[in-house]
């Protein structure tokens, strides 16, 4: 791959968080919704545009035209499984802010910080996943594990009976670092009495960007399962990441109503899991067939928490 193939992709990167920061990020306030939707198109129109360019050969370099319909393909796959897989991270955003009880108007400054921290340690981990397998096929087999174990998993955690203030990351801060007792508005730190303390807001982004740690866990084996093309894995994961903050306050308020979703996220972790174990057999399972089960296990999933109504909130709610 070209050099300014990726140059070209990190200046869009660039351009999407200075026009974050320049526009949004200027003066303090709560994110709605409708500006939330607005923000969430723009970045998955920009997302899908990128990887039509790469189908059609305008981005990326493909010789033939092949290698453009399977790169575009790869792109897509990924960026679904990783958008997918991101729904998880706005419960965990949403339990964290309900928990330290961050005012709506800092919530924006706290995950555009906690995602372009996100943005780096994904880099770091991507080169450092694909290197690995190239160098150790049976880590592959590794990969595989965690995805399965991973799905196993979220199928039993339950994210409401989770406590942030128990993360070990947070402990060790509190244990080397002052931390205020109040919130200083935007202020991540602050000068008292002569020495710098963080604020309760600084402790609630490194909440997040453990919290994006963890899944990253989950999410960079599953891209690298669909392909080890490192400009494929990093553009797709990227994008995912700079539309999530916007995610978060377009879903915010309705995440209730996929109950059935986090099925459907377990059911993509085993599914590509089991695509890694496959994929240097007879049985390899092609790009196309992964996009197919990826969309349709998030569609019944979705359909299936619009359509089969909770009977026990339902309950809640009647005033009888």
């Amino acid at each position: 791959m070209e050099w300014y193939w990726w140059a070209f992709f990190l200046l869009i990167v660039g351009l999407l968080l200075a026009t974050d920061l320049g526009l949004f990020q200027r003066k303090a306030h709560e994110v709605k919704v409708p500006e939330a939707l607005k923000s969430t198109a723009l970045r998955v129109a920009l997302a899908l545009l990128f990887g039509w360019g790469i189908y059609m050969g305008w981005i990326g370099g493909y010789d033939t035209r092949e290698l453009q319909a399977k790169a575009g393909l790869e792109f897509l796959t990924g960026y679904l499984v990783e958008i997918a897989l991101s729904v998880d991270n706005v419960f965990v955003f949403a339990l964290v802010f309900r928990y330290f009880r961050v005012a709506g108007e800092y919530q924006h400054r706290v995950l555009f910080w906690g995602i372009l921290g996100a943005l780096i340690m994904r880099a770091i981990m991507i080169f450092a996943a694909i290197a690995l397998l190239e160098k150790f096929h049976w880590v592959i087999y590794l990969f595989a594990a965690i995805l399965i174990y991973g799905g196993i998993k979220m199928i039993r955690d339950d994210m409401e009976e989770s406590d942030p203030s128990q993360n070990p990351v947070l402990k060790l801060f509190h244990r080397f670092v002052p931390v205020t007792k109040q919130f200083h508005g935007r202020k991540f730190f602050v000068r008292d009495a002569g020495r710098i303390m963080a604020t309760p807001l600084c402790v609630v982004l490194l909440a997040i960007e453990t919290t994006d740690l963890i899944f990253a866990v989950d999410s960079i084996p599953a891209v690298v399962a669909i392909t080890q093309d490192r400009f494929i894995v990093f553009t797709s994961n990227i994008f995912a990441i700079l539309g999530l903050r916007a995610l978060y306050f377009a879903l915010a308020g309705i995440l209730k109503l996929f109950r059935f979703l986090h099925y459907g996220l377990s059911a993509i972790l085993v599914f590509i899991g089991v695509k890694m174990i496959l994929s240097h057999t007879p049985y390899a399972i092609q790009t196309v067939q992964s996009l197919a089960v990826v969309v349709a296990l998030l569609v019944v999933s979705v359909v299936a928490s619009l359509a089969i109504r909770d009977k026990e909130a339902e309950k809640e709610g009647d005033p009888s």
